[in-house]
């Protein structure tokens, strides 16, 4: 992912209003992240506990999403929907974003399972144990990666426009 500044991160929200964006809380670590090893940027608002943000890079371009986490916790055991880690160091949560313009506006949302604390590029960048020999963990890697990228960016363009 590219780096980026306090001012492109709160440009980058499309489903959120003004007042909502220059209210955000940036992450805490937004000047240390190590933007080589992530596929998207995701934290929790310390003031709003069900509150998070994700900024995916959708077609090389940064978009924001405000999500929401539901009051309901699952029954079992959940797999996240991005990173579809089976050996997850970390609850998975629901989260729901409105979706931009007048359908947000009108209540429409879209809601994904997503690992708690967003460790979604951790989870896909950690080699799998190898499933047979001659298994190829360094393909296996750059494959759930790609896959994370096409998943993060898939939700954000079904909020952005219904794709």
């Amino acid at each position: 992912m590219l780096p980026l500044t306090a001012p492109a991160l709160r440009a980058s929200f499309a489903n959120a209003s003004r007042k909502e964006t220059s209210d955000l809380v940036l992450p805490p670590d937004l000047d240390a992240l190590d933007w080589d090893s992530l596929e998207f940027v995701g934290w929790r608002d310390p003031k709003l506990p069900r509150r998070a943000y994700v900024v995916v890079p959708v077609d090389g371009e940064p978009v924001g999403l405000v999500l929401r986490q539901a009051e309901a916790t699952t029954r079992s055991r959940a797999q996240c929907s991005w990173c579809q880690d089976v050996t997850l160091p970390a609850p998975v949560a629901f989260f729901s974003a409105k979706r931009a313009g007048a359908a947000g506006r009108n209540g429409d949302t879209v809601g994904t399972l997503v690992c708690a604390g967003f460790e979604c590029s951790a989870n896909a960048h950690r080699p799998p144990p190898p499933a047979y020999l001659g298994f190829d963990v360094a393909a296996a890697v750059e494959q759930r990666v790609l896959s994370l990228r096409e998943r993060t960016a898939g939700f954000a363009r079904t909020v952005v426009d219904g794709r």
